[in-house]
């Protein structure tokens, strides 16, 4: 009996020891899932795949890329990532847009919940159609003026960064357009094209083709700089109308999130690949490649722009009477 004994304590003890050796291993010792909000081939996604790529090179396992799309302003790949637990082996894929998820009823968390770590985005700017009458946005805006609410403009969903960045020109050049909605970008552009409205606001990746293909014609970037494309100089909006950068730059913010009760050791562990791969050649090539502009934040200081936008997209959407939930009673403060 006693030999049986002992042999049951040794095996007990050696089950607790494997144990204990698979709990102190150092993260990462099994393959990340990355869970993206929006569909296979948006910018969001594609952006996904390539930053994984390249910290995959940095890491001892393989990050897997799936699509956990639906819901209101992505909360269905919100959702499924917070009800993962919290050990850095389900992040999230994301954009700026999630930040409109709580107001829009969609999740009931603020944007805190999540450790962000941002990959970039790509400039709005204002473009019409080729045979626009109007050659710059000074002529556009004058329009907008002598007729207001009357030229018909485009800038995806209510509560977008495109449709914030369109509030912002009428705001800061005192013009007032006529916003018709559209179900993301694509459609948006495709109605500019097709002579349905006057102008498009959407990103510089999203109008390049276009732009090249000579369908969309473009006036004024809505960032600080201008821009060397296609042959021509895009003129920065900042330059035509003082006081500008009181409503702008507002821009995207593309990348990823682990829990941010996730431990320190996850943070670490994601942070210094994520470092390594945003300074490599290759996101620096596929950057210019495809009009991104690199971000490189994580941590608190992406936790900070993504504050800054929440409360900007929440209380818009309360202005506009499309948030489903009051700010404030999720502890987002007013801008």
């Amino acid at each position: 009996m006693k030999t049986r004994l002992g042999k049951l304590a040794v095996a007990a003890a050696l089950a607790v020891g494997v144990g204990t050796a698979v709990s102190a291993q150092d993260y990462p010792y099994r393959d990340i899932t990355t869970a993206v909000v929006w569909g296979a081939g948006g910018g969001t996604d594609t952006i996904n795949r390539m930053i994984m790529a390249e910290m995959e090179k940095h890491l001892p396992v393989s990050i897997n890329v799936i699509n956990q799309t639906g819901g209101v302003a992505g909360s269905n790949g919100m959702v499924y990532v917070q009800n993962q637990p919290d050990d850095g082996y389900t992040l999230v894929g994301l954009s700026e847009s999630n930040v409109t998820a709580a107001v829009q009823g969609g999740w009931d968390q603020k944007f805190d919940f999540w450790y962000p770590f941002i990959v970039g985005g790509s400039p709005d700017l204002i473009s019409v159609p080729a045979n626009s009458p109007y050659n710059s946005l000074q002529e556009l805006v004058e329009a907008a003026k002598a007729d207001p609410g009357s030229i018909p403009a485009a800038a995806s969903g209510a509560g977008s960064i495109h449709h914030l960045n369109l509030l912002a020109i009428q705001n800061g050049s005192g013009a007032e357009f006529k916003f018709i909605p559209y179900k993301g970008s694509a459609p948006g552009q495709e109605a500019a094209i097709a002579g349905e409205v006057a102008l498009v606001v959407t990103s510089l990746a999203e109008q390049a083709p276009l732009i090249e293909g000579g369908q969309l014609k473009p006036l004024a970037m809505l960032t600080p700089e201008s821009v060397d494309f296609a042959g021509q100089t895009i003129p920065s909006a900042f330059d035509m109308y003082d006081g500008l950068d009181k409503y702008l730059p507002l821009k995207q913010a593309i990348g990823f999130a682990v829990h941010s009760s996730a431990d320190d050791s996850v943070k670490a562990a994601l942070g210094s690949a994520f470092e390594q791969a945003i300074a490599s050649d290759t996101v620096a090539e596929w950057a210019a490649a495809n009009n991104y502009d690199v971000g490189g934040q994580y941590g608190p200081e992406a936790q900070e722009l993504f504050s800054k936008l929440e409360s900007t997209f929440a209380y818009t959407l309360q202005d506009l009477g499309a948030a489903t939930v009051d700010p404030a009673s999720l502890g987002i403060n007013k801008p």
